[in-house]
């Protein structure tokens, strides 16, 4: 069954790219311009996520997430250009789910939409299916990187090693560390097993001429970064 999702945000140009991609995704999507015609719709249409700005005139979205929750437990994704941890602390009081800053990548706001729409059909506790850093995305469920829409498949070793860059982003992970947590204490194969593995992650990673983001840092280890 298709998920529909309503954005409402009145920046027009921002809302018309987040329907043409969410509806290439599979998504029937809806659009609203203002918090007032957006309460209206979620009156008049069945509606499984709403994706929402906070700076609007009139209803801001503060407001209208607070009076979703009066009325429903719909998942609410915020979007806004705020970044302030205030304003994210404010959202979250008022109900919502998860809270994405402009500018973003568009796989970053599918990821988030997949995951909070994945919480809704299992009737579960929202879990981190999906972790983001620039380009890239880690799908944790089916155990696959997605860079620019491309789907990479990962080896077991491979996925492991890829997530804990994934989890310590822009620290700098020392060789022992990454050997102890991929392949663990007692490990006694080639001593260039991690060279190797970052090199095949690279090669998957930027494979369509990408841009590097596990580099080496001579003498310390890696470190992931834009």
């Amino acid at each position: 069954m298709t998920s529909t999702i309503l954005i409402i945000d009145d920046d027009h140009k921002i809302a018309a790219m987040m329907r043409r991609g969410l509806t290439f995704e599979g998504y029937n999507v809806l659009v609203s311009h203002s918090g007032k015609e957006g309460l209206l719709q979620l009156l008049e249409e069945n509606v499984d996520l709403v994706i929402l700005d906070i700076m609007m005139p009139g209803i801001d979205g503060i407001e209208v997430c607070r009076r979703i929750r009066k009325e429903d437990n719909i998942p609410v994704l915020m979007v806004t250009a705020k970044d302030a941890v205030s304003d994210r602390v404010t959202g979250f009081e008022m109900g919502a789910d998860d809270y994405l800053i402009k500018p973003f990548a568009f796989e970053e706001l599918v990821a988030r939409v997949k995951a909070l729409l994945r919480r809704v059909s299992t009737g579960g506790e929202q879990t981190l299916d999906f972790i983001v850093f620039s380009d890239l995305t880690l799908d944790t469920a089916g155990h696959v990187a997605i860079r620019k829409g491309r789907e990479i498949e990962l080896s077991t070793t491979e996925y492991n090693l890829l997530k804990i860059f994934m989890d310590n982003p822009r620290r700098i992970l020392s060789r022992d560390l990454i050997m102890e947590k991929v392949w663990g204490y007692d490990f006694s194969g080639e001593s260039n097993v991690l060279e190797v593995y970052v090199g095949y992650l690279r090669n998957k990673l930027e494979s369509q001429d990408e841009k590097r983001l596990i580099h080496t840092v001579r003498g310390s280890g890696y470190v992931l970064k834009e």
